[in-house]
């Protein structure tokens, strides 16, 4: 028995096969908007320093 394969997957699956170079252009956004290069620890220190603490109540004037 096959498995069912919809109607998308089977267009995607087709539109890669005529365009591959879309799959190279999906791996390059992700790179570019999710994965992060790792951090040195300085970097890591200097991050930490940088935050400025929330106060317990965030609409108050003080």
């Amino acid at each position: 028995m096959a498995a069912y394969i919809s109607k998308i997957t089977e267009f995607l699956t087709e539109l890669k096969k005529k365009n591959p170079e879309i799959e190279r252009g999906q791996m390059e956004g992700r790179a570019l908007l999710w994965d992060k290069s790792p951090t040195t620890v300085n970097e890591q220190k200097t991050e930490k320093l940088a935050k400025i603490p929330q106060k317990s109540y965030v609409y108050s004037n003080d």
